[in-house]
C-alpha cells in the first residue's frame, strides 16, 4: 500500500519523558494499538530515547521520528547531533516546527538546509509552516505558507518534493500559545494554499501526492473532524501524544475513519 493511501499520525512528544518514562509508553500503547495497514504510527520522542526505542518498537506498529537535527553532516559543532548519526535509526525528522523557529531562532534558510540534510541522508523530512495570530489577521496566511514552502523545498528536486510531508501549524492554534481551536474551514482553505503552491513549483502530480497533516491542539475528541478536511492526510499530535489513553483512541478513530471513507 502507498503511503499516500495511509492515514499518518506523529505523536510529537518534544521535551517530555526520560529514556525509562518513553519505554513504558510505548509498552502501554503497544497493548492497545492495533496493527493497521492503512494507519502509519510515528513516534518522535526525545533525541535521547531514539537508540532504546528503536530496539524495544514492534515496526510493524511504530516508525520513529526525530523532533530536529543539525544541518550539517559532521564537525565541530559541540553538542548537535546531525541526520547522518540519524540514518539508522529513524525514518522521518520534524523540520521548522513552530517552537524551533520561535524559541530557537531558526530562520527559512536554516530549515531549507535541515529538509536538504534530512533527504540527503535519506530521512524523509516532516515539514512544518503556519501562519501566528498576527499574520492570520492581517490576511497574510497566503504569503506566510508560500515563503515558507517555497525556501525550505527550494534544494530539492521534484522528485524528492514528493517524499516530502507537510504539517500546516497554524501558530495561533497550538495549545502552548494559548491555541484556539482551528475550524474545518480555515484548515480546508490553507490546505488549498499548500497544494495550489506545490503545484505551481513543482506540478499537478507533486501537489497531489505529497501528504498533508494537520497540527494544533488535536485530541482524541477533535481528531475525526481534523481527519475529515479534503486533502489531509493524518495528524500531527502534541499533548495528547503523552496520554496512551487519548493516543490510541487517536489512533483507533483514523482507523475507522479511513475504512469509513474506503467503503463509502
Amino acid at each position: 500500500m502507498s503511503n499516500m493511501n495511509k492515514t499518518m499520525i506523529v505523536a510529537n512528544w518534544k521535551m517530555h519523558l526520560n529514556a525509562h518514562e518513553a519505554s513504558l509508553l510505548v509498552h502501554r500503547l503497544d497493548d492497545r494499538i492495533k496493527i493497521h495497514r492503512d494507519v502509519e504510527v510515528v513516534l518522535a520522542p526525545s533525541m535521547l530515547s531514539l537508540q532504546p526505542l528503536s530496539l524495544q518498537i514492534d515496526r510493524r506498529k511504530f516508525r520513529l521520528a526525530a523532533q530536529t537535527a543539525n544541518e550539517h553532516d559532521q564537525g565541530a559543532f559541540t553538542g548537535e547531533v546531525s541526520f547522518t548519526m540519524l540514518h539508522d535509526l529513524v525514518h522521518y525528522v520534524i523540520i521548522g516546527h513552530s517552537e524551533r523557529r520561535i524559541y530557537f531562532h531558526e530562520t527559512f534558510e536554516v530549515v531549507r538546509d535541515k529538509v536538504a540534510a534530512a533527504v540527503r541522508n535519506k530521512i524523509t523530512p516532516i515539514l512544518c509552516v503556519g501562519e501566528t495570530h498576527v499574520e492570520r489577521k492581517n490576511g497574510e496566511t497566503k504569503q506566510v505558507l508560500h515563503d515558507q514552502l517555497v525556501t525550505a523545498l527550494s534544494n530539492l528536486t521534484t522528485e524528492e518534493v514528493e517524499n516530502v510531508v507537510i504539517a500546516y501549524e497554524p501558530v495561533w492554534a497550538i495549545s502552548t500559545f494559548g491555541g484556539e481551536l482551528a475550524k474545518p474551514s480555515q484548515i480546508s482553505e490553507a490546505v488549498d494554499l499548500i497544494r495550489s503552491q506545490i503545484r505551481e513549483l513543482y506540478g499537478e502530480r507533486v501537489a497531489a501526492s505529497v501528504r498533508v497533516l494537520y497540527g494544533g491542539s488535536v485530541d482524541d475528541h477533535t481528531i475525526s473532524g481534523y481527519l475529515e478536511v479534503p486533502g489531509i492526510n493524518g495528524a500531527l499530535v502534541g499533548a495528547a501524544s503523552l496520554n496512551y489513553h487519548k493516543f490510541s483512541a487517536i489512533i483507533d478513530a483514523a482507523y475507522r475513519l479511513h475504512h469509513k471513507v474506503k467503503e463509502g
